[in-house]
């Protein structure tokens, strides 16, 4: 099930009729408590979230981080007018899968909602699969093109961060307190010299490169 929060009551109607025509079932919930009402009843039983941000009542980020703080891991899409850069950061920092801005290409929507279900159906497996890569989650070793890769655990840490999100860029300052666990020390280039570590067990002699860097941004994992 998808579960709209949404209190536009034309955008809910759209979206919740569009989606249904693809095949999901859908529930709408027209502001923030009654979403956090809604997972507190049936949250095991949700697929995916599209989440506005500018919501009456409880606010959209408010919502999003209580429900991983109560270890609610279910995929959410954000949905909103808000397009500033830090606006995003925000939302990913709390716990986001995707974002997007409105107004959006319904079909771009179709997209991102089959992208982020592929991806919870990875995160209840024990191996994550991009392309070529495998990464057993239990023995914590990496296959490419059945050659094994022997990897350190933050070596593995950071692989894992980019594997659940492929495509998705993370900045120098997001890898720090994802994978070490502690904030931005600029003087520090600990991820610039694990990026290259991954990049030379990964990358072999014919084999496009996995991990690119995105100028100014940090890095990413090509799907």
């Amino acid at each position: 099930m998808i579960l709209i929060v949404e209190d536009d009551q034309g955008i809910a109607s759209f979206l919740a009729k569009g989606l249904k025509a693809e095949g999901y079932a859908t529930a709408i919930a027209r502001d923030g408590d009654e979403a956090l009402a809604f997972t507190a009843m049936s949250g095991e039983n949700l697929d995916l979230v599209l989440l506005d941000l500018g919501l009456p009542g409880t606010d959209g980020l408010s919502v999003l981080k209580t429900w991983r703080a109560q270890r609610l891991g279910v995929p959410v899409i954000v949905l909103t007018a808000h397009d500033e850069t830090s606006d995003k950061i925000r939302g990913l920092d709390a716990g986001a899968h995707d974002y997007m801005t409105k107004p959006f290409a319904f079909d771009e929507l179709l997209a991102r909602v089959r992208a982020a279900l592929r991806s919870a159906e990875q995160r209840n497996s024990t191996e994550l699969v991009v392309d070529d890569l495998r990464l057993d989650l239990l023995t914590k070793v990496a296959w490419r093109q059945d050659r094994r890769i022997e990897l350190a655990p933050k070596e593995w840490a950071l692989l894992e961060l980019f594997m659940r999100h492929p495509n998705q860029v993370f900045s120098r300052p997001q890898i720090l307190a994802r994978v070490w666990d502690y904030d931005f020390d600029p003087g520090t280039n600990v991820v610039d010299v694990y990026v290259s570590y991954l990049r030379r067990k990964l990358n072999h002699p014919g084999l496009a490169p996995l991990i690119r860097t995105v100028r100014g941004a940090g890095y990413r994992l090509r799907s």
